[in-house]
């Protein structure tokens, strides 16, 4: 796992390159959909954090043109800061997921992806198996199917093309989520590796742990001020963040949620998933 190419983020830490042995595992074919956090909702009556708080991040070309002005983060000002926006309501109050029930779910912080893992019966995957999982069977490639970004002109993932943050040409065919089974499969049919939502990991994240930390098993440090986040997301382009690539890593404090951040189930082999869990 990791990275010996130079790359732009030089804090994430994706460097050195280094083999790790793991344990088997069970790993999501997808990321968990809307219909089955549904599922949960309906099961527990759990509230998210961002409908405790009453507020989440939207992506501002989301927002109606008559939207009332919000609060935008000061180092990324297309992210706003929109009360009534949560799973459900994944663009706002004025939205819903009536046409989204095969898409991630998105606007789930750490705490309640790990809440809907308990009630699953499965967990986070590691950081080192979602990138076991990502690379599908390839070595030291540069994205989820190989070096190549659109290989004989296919488009591989879901993420941001045109003018960042201002204009989506949608040439991928969505300008927001995707359905959790879009685009092709990587080597052990998993979908969505790259791109669509950014994905939670059970690791606390830290840019240098790793140089030195366990080559079995690995779990990053044990104490953090933010998780580990995989895979890049809908908004992910290359003028700006092109964490859409295998080896590359972010992170996010574990009570943040935004519109482009979901997770996807792994376990030990033996676990038990709830009918459908991760595998829409």
């Amino acid at each position: 796992m990791g990275t010996d190419r130079p790359y732009r983020w030089h804090g994430d830490g994706e460097s050195p390159a280094r083999e790790v042995e793991l344990r088997p595992y069970r790993i999501g074919r997808c990321t968990v959909s809307n219909r089955e956090f549904a599922a949960f909702i309906d099961a527990t009556g759990y509230a998210t954090e961002a409908e405790r708080y009453g507020w989440s991040f939207v992506f501002h070309l989301f927002l109606p043109d008559d939207f009332p002005d919000t609060r935008a983060v000061a180092a990324t000002p297309w992210w706003r800061q929109v009360f009534g926006a949560d799973w459900a309501h994944p663009d706002g109050p004025q939205s819903d997921v009536e046409d989204r029930w095969d898409h991630p779910v998105v606007h789930t912080s750490w705490d309640d992806a790990q809440a809907y893992c308990k009630w699953a019966g499965m967990r986070l995957p590691t950081e080192a198996e979602w990138e076991c999982a990502a690379r599908g069977g390839l070595v030291q490639k540069r994205f989820v199917w190989g070096d190549e970004f659109s290989p004989g002109g296919q488009t591989m993932c879901n993420i941001f093309e045109g003018r960042f943050p201002v204009e989506n040409t949608a040439e991928d065919g969505y300008v927001g989520t995707a359905p959790v089974d879009a685009f092709p499969a990587n080597g052990f049919g998993l979908r969505n590796m790259a791109g669509n939502v950014w994905e939670w990991c059970n690791d606390w994240f830290h840019p240098t742990f790793h140089r030195s930390g366990s080559r079995t098993d690995p779990e990053g440090p044990l104490t953090g001020e933010a998780r580990v986040m995989r895979g890049g997301s809908y908004l992910c382009h290359d003028s700006y963040c092109d964490r859409y690539r295998v080896s590359a890593r972010s992170s996010n404090a574990p009570e943040s949620s935004s519109g482009n951040l979901g997770f996807r189930v792994a376990g030990d082999p033996s676990a038990k998933l709830h009918e459908g869990v991760g595998s829409s």
